[in-house]
């Protein structure tokens, strides 16, 4: 989490002062609940919200832990500093400090996730209009990163919406999962600790109960998450990839926008270096990398160790920083991407022809040649294309067993590109009208 690709929302929820600012309020809310059912004295518990608009020193907490070497019980001492030692005697009765750590946690996570949301509905909106534009914008399609058939420059847009889309509903579902605290006392069980605080405590963060935790809430619904924020990750990299790839000086169908002012290369004045896509594909595996970490915190001795507190520590605020941060830098290089359609063409028909050879295969089949002597007949005009870039009509055209078997209109007709974008109204009703 550095400044470098960190946004100030973001960074602001996992910032010590708001951490501490969640604490409190955990302890508060249960203070509050225990005088609702007669544990503690009301005058106590309305003490303790005196606090609230208390800015707590961080240099000041982080001296007591440097005594005690635990942090909850330097916070705690720092509220009394605050509240009066005789007003705060009854601030964490019945609770451990994974009630407030996890809890706190968890709360910082749901805020996450709001915010993660809104980047996902921003980036939705920018590869939908983006779709939208060049939906008939007609590229060739590659795989193995050899040219294919024809696509459309707005397909690779929507399958791209589509894929965040589906993200978007992973991204909810684990803010779902991971929107539960817990306030049950050592190993869980509630023994010096009613089950209603924990339910007021929760109600007031806007949190569910969980079910049952131990000492700790059950960090399955952690490794959910980090794996969800993995795989927005990885799709942020599927469509860097692809720019990357556009933006290359052979390629050159589409390209990040070029800043004035802007340098390339500190050796080279004429480059136009895709830095952004590059930088998206570097993030990615930084968020990546959690997901592993996040796997392992699953399994813990009995009812608790620290051996996920560590990893937490620096996956929390890193990944979700991380994150907020890539998804808002592909919004804006999507929006501001520049296309351009007449070297989609130019690259298509360097080959010219050749990304027919699929049409002409099957009128072969059709027409009653089997599909072994159709694929010969086929493959050996296209390796000329290959080899001598010849144009594969003509080609074909000059194959007296191709003719006998399509005619010359026949050979014709295969070379009409509107054949293979024919669907597109289809593909786009489905993605965009779901």
């Amino acid at each position: 989490m550095i400044p470098r690709y960190s946004r100030p929302e973001m960074v602001a929820i996992w910032s010590p002062e708001t951490k501490f600012k969640i604490w409190y309020e955990i302890e508060a809310h249960a203070c509050e609940a225990m005088a609702n059912i007669g544990v503690i004295p009301r005058e106590n518990a309305d003490a303790v919200w005196k606090a609230k608009d208390v800015e707590f020193d961080v240099a000041r907490i982080d001296e007591i832990e440097a005594v005690t070497k635990h942090d909850v019980i330097a916070f705690l001492t720092h509220l009394a500093e605050h509240v009066g030692s005789e007003e705060a005697r009854f601030v964490h009765q019945g609770m451990t400090s994974s009630d407030v750590l996890d809890t706190c946690l968890n709360v910082q996570l749901v805020r996450s996730a709001d915010i993660l949301i809104k980047d996902m509905e921003a980036l939705l909106a920018a590869l939908k209009k983006r779709a939208l534009e060049h939906k008939d914008t007609v590229r060739v399609g590659r795989s193995h990163g050899i040219h294919a058939e024809p696509t459309t420059m707005g397909l690779t847009f929507a399958r791209f919406y589509a894929e965040m889309d589906r993200n978007m509903a992973r991204l909810k579902l684990a803010r779902e999962e991971i929107a539960t605290g817990a306030i049950s006392g050592a190993v869980g069980t509630f023994a010096n600790i009613d089950p209603a605080i924990e339910e007021h405590v929760c109600a007031e963060l806007g949190l569910s109960p969980e079910p049952i935790s131990t000492q700790v809430i059950p960090r399955d619904r952690h490794a959910m998450f980090f794996a969800t924020l993995g795989v927005i990750a990885s799709s942020i990299e599927n469509v860097a990839t692809e720019i990357r790839h556009m933006q290359r000086t052979e390629v050159l169908e589409g390209a990040e926008f070029f800043s004035m002012g802007q340098k390339g290369s500190s050796a080279m004045p004429h480059k136009k270096n895709p830095v952004l896509t590059e930088n998206l594909t570097g993030l990615a595996r930084l968020v990546r990398s959690a997901v592993i970490p996040a796997m392992e915190n699953v399994a813990l001795w009995h009812e608790r160790d620290i051996s996920h507190s560590s990893v937490e520590r620096a996956i929390g605020p890193d990944c979700c920083v991380t994150l907020d941060f890539a998804l808002a830098r592909l919004t804006g290089v999507v929006d501001k991407m520049l296309v351009f359609p007449e070297n989609m063409l130019d690259n298509m028909n360097k080959f010219p022809g050749l990304v027919m050879s699929q049409r002409v295969l099957l009128a072969l089949t059709q027409a009653g040649v089997s599909r072994e002597d159709a694929y010969s007949m086929v493959q050996r005009n296209a390796l000329k294309v290959w080899e001598e870039r010849l144009d594969f009509r003509e080609l074909l055209l000059a194959d007296a067993e191709v003719v006998a078997a399509l005619g010359t209109d026949g050979v014709e007709e295969k070379f009409n590109m509107d054949y293979h974008t024919k669907h597109v109204d289809t593909i786009f009703k489905r993605v965009f009208d779901a």
